[in-house]
């Protein structure tokens, strides 16, 4: 697989190249026509536009093709051959390493991160903690533009802090969460989790806030339904 790729790559190279000849053959018989400027603006978006139709689209292509057998051994939770491959197939880190560029090299960070944070959620050792700190690591590379998704990443990264002990992190990062886009999906489901870590933390005022942000915006969410048991609860500590 990977001498195909090799050959692939090379004969992409060889592509761009032909087209950068070919520029600087117009250019030769054309130079007195055109200024410097000019020149090297054609120069640029032609091997821009090799770049794209010989590197970048195959690539996109090829890599969407090979993450889908890992995707599968995912909802399989089979998370070591999703994330290391199986067979002839390619695992998430495969994908990461050659297809990093791509849209599904950008989300294989993402898969990375959550089966490292399943695997650390399986294991009774000290090994867990790496998977936790190797979830975080991937996490933070993926990025989307996917609203949701981009959010419960983050919410992830939350989870993670939360297990390794770093409540005021994991806060932080359910909040953003709860914040980057408001929507009864992830909104209420962040900001539970951001106020009961609050209230671990001896902050009540700030569990209350994020309790009752629950209750005036998303009173019709699952969380909705049950949130004013936490609202009395912290009101209660306070003494409100």
């Amino acid at each position: 697989m990977a001498k195909k790729k090799f050959d692939q790559t090379e004969e992409n190279l060889a592509n761009i190249e032909e087209a950068i000849g070919r520029t600087e053959k117009f250019v030769e018989n054309n130079k007195k026509n055109l200024s410097y400027g000019v020149i090297g603006l054609f120069a640029i978006v032609i091997i821009a536009l090799g770049y794209n139709k010989y590197v970048l689209i195959p690539n996109q292509e090829e890599s969407y093709s090979n993450i889908w057998p890992a995707e599968q051994y995912f909802k399989m939770d089979s998370l070591d051959w999703a994330l290391y491959g199986h067979e002839d197939n390619q695992g998430f880190l495969d994908i990461i390493d050659n297809y990093g560029s791509t849209k599904s090299g950008n989300l294989a960070q993402y898969y990375a991160g959550i089966c490292y944070f399943r695997m650390a959620q399986n294991d009774t050792t000290s090994q867990a903690l790496d998977y936790y700190e190797t979830a975080i690591d991937y996490l933070n590379d993926f990025d989307s533009d996917d609203i949701n998704v981009k959010a419960m990443s983050i919410g992830a990264i939350g989870d993670c802090e939360m297990e390794l002990g770093n409540q005021e992190k994991a806060a932080t990062h359910y909040i953003k969460a709860a914040h980057l886009y408001d929507n009864e999906l992830v909104s209420p489901t962040m900001l539970k989790k951001a106020g009961m870590t609050y209230s671990i933390l001896g902050d009540h005022k700030k569990a209350l806030e994020a309790f009752e942000e629950i209750r005036t915006k998303y009173k019709t969410s699952y969380e909705g339904n049950e949130i004013k048991k936490y609202i009395a609860r912290e009101k209660e500590i306070l003494g409100e």
